[in-house]
């Protein structure tokens, strides 16, 4: 007997409470939880529509409320300064590992999506590590997140070429030019929107005096600015970080950031339950070598963008190690790619991202003890003691 989407929405809504819950009194990320829990209720969920369609939602405002955070003028102040580290970044966790894949005799679609799953930082467990362990005032706090802020901008891009190679057959050098073409479009429209139409959209919001008109209004810009991506054959998540750049010119951004949050955070958790119910083990975990030479290196590759990228940042040995050994988690950015995957490569996407962020956490807990082993505990600074009478 099949469970009527009624039932079936409340009986979500109360697991995501439920692990919710459990995550903040574990301290565990309740990304991982989520995921874990559509897993277990595959056979009932998978092909829920309704599930579906708000996990989309979810993604949707995830990346309108993460474009917020960039207007035109951040934007080029971050590129110049992290952009060394961040292009490592880019060779070592999406290039290296796709000539990793090349060697265990994988295609080069499925080697690029791959080389994505493990590129970016999970942004969500850094950040909230960093501010659970006090550690958001330390050296490497900035050049963390600048690492984390230039994987967020590179993120939707891989997203989007890898819709592109997913809704055509064969793909060749002249239909990667056209889809980058549609990036550099929508691109700018947005631009041109944002110093057009929304010039004076903050005067015209604070004109709205009913909250629910205003989520209706901002909701609806971000789905419709996502679907227009769709409808180009590009990612709804480019789409949604560019409107969320069409707004970022508004002086307090806050005031959308406060309207949306509560829709996003009710509905981004359906999307890893979604991811969850499209894992199907079947025979057991995949590609069993593989995974462990992509999980060693998965860590080894952050270490050197921290050592190698903070330097170039100008950070000290003992500061850019530590910051290599805290940015190792992935999370929702490699669900997001992961999701485009099928068959036994989903599966393989799916496990790899569980271990990585339960690997990246434990690290980033022990960062500051295994710095200290290294390179020894920092020298205390004397206080200049004044004896009375002597100078």
């Amino acid at each position: 007997m099949e469970i009527p989407s009624l039932l079936a929405a409340g009986l979500i809504l109360l697991g995501i409470f439920s692990l919710g819950f459990l995550s903040i009194k574990i301290k565990f990320p309740n990304v991982i939880l989520y995921i874990i829990f559509g897993i277990i209720l595959a056979g009932a969920l998978h092909h829920n529509e309704l599930l579906h369609f708000a996990s989309e939602i979810g993604i949707v405002l995830l990346f309108f409320l993460l474009g917020l955070e960039f207007n035109i003028s951040r934007l080029s102040g971050i590129a110049r300064k992290i952009w060394p580290a961040g292009l490592l970044d880019v060779a070592l966790n999406l290039g290296i590992v796709m000539v990793i894949c090349y060697f265990f005799d994988l295609d080069l679609f499925t080697s690029f999506l791959i080389g994505g799953v493990a590129y970016a930082t999970s942004s969500s467990i850094t950040a909230k590590l960093l501010d659970d362990t006090g550690r958001m005032a330390n050296r490497e706090a900035e050049y963390i997140l600048g690492i984390l802020i230039f994987e967020d901008l590179v993120a939707p891009i891989v997203v989007a070429v890898l819709m592109g190679i997913t809704t055509g057959g064969d793909f060749t050098s002249i239909d990667f030019l056209i889809l980058f073409g549609k990036i550099i479009a929508l691109t700018v429209g947005a631009i041109l929107l944002s110093k057009t139409l929304f010039k004076k959209f903050e005067a015209f919001l604070d004109k709205i005096s009913d909250e629910d008109f205003k989520i209706a209004l901002l909701v609806g810009i971000a789905l419709a600015y996502g679907g227009l991506a769709l409808y180009l054959g590009l990612s709804e998540v480019l789409g949604a970080f560019l409107a969320g750049m069409m707004l970022a010119e508004m002086s307090k951004i806050e005031k959308v950031e406060h309207t949306v949050h509560p829709v996003k955070n009710l509905f981004l958790p359906t999307f890893f339950i979604y991811f969850g119910t499209t894992v199907e083990f079947g025979e057991g975990v995949p590609m069993v070598s593989f995974l462990v030479v992509l999980l060693i290196w998965s860590v080894v590759a952050k270490i050197l963008v921290g050592v190698i990228g903070g330097r170039m940042y100008g950070l000290s040995n003992r500061v850019s190690f530590r910051a290599g050994l805290s940015i190792c988690a992935r999370g929702e950015f490699s669900v997001v790619i992961a999701s485009l995957a099928t068959g036994v490569i989903k599966v393989f996407a799916g496990v790899y991202i569980i271990l990585a962020a339960f690997i990246g956490m434990v690290l980033f807990q022990q960062a500051p003890a295994i710095t200290n082993k290294i390179y020894g505990k920092p020298k205390k600074k004397k206080k200049n003691l004044k004896v009375p009478g002597v100078y």
